[in-house]
């Protein structure tokens, strides 16, 4: 007899709202290992942990031909605890190299009202 259940535990939602420093160095220091976070985020993705992830932008950023200044990180990822999440950022490059705020750093169970927003026409 198989021990294997018929399918896979539930797992849930978390966001995560990773502010970055506010120190003068913060942003060189994003930079610096940025493709490293980003080739780590991809891995996390095919794993199918981080569902969504990207980097939030001061709201001039938005303005035509303004430049695209990050200012933190933002996921939404399906663990099977909110300490499995908490795991994953800690050991993220951007913890870990002083890039993200960690006293404001936010991880929160979510459910989701809408979960895929349409196409407009």
């Amino acid at each position: 007899m198989s021990s294997h259940s018929q399918s896979a535990p539930a797992r849930h939602k978390f966001i995560v709202y990773a502010p970055d420093m506010s120190d003068e160095g913060a942003f060189q220091r994003r930079l610096s290992v940025r493709q490293s976070h980003l080739d780590n985020a991809a891995i996390q993705a095919r794993n199918g942990v981080v569902k969504l992830g990207g980097a939030m932008l001061t709201p001039e950023s938005v303005v035509p031909g303004a430049e695209k200044k990050m200012v933190g990180s933002i996921f939404i990822c399906e663990a099977d605890s909110l300490e499995a999440v908490r795991n994953l950022m800690e050991n993220d490059v951007y913890y870990t190299s002083g890039v993200w705020d960690k006293e404001k750093l936010v991880i929160l169970p979510l459910v989701l009202a809408i979960a895929d927003l349409p196409t407009p026409a």
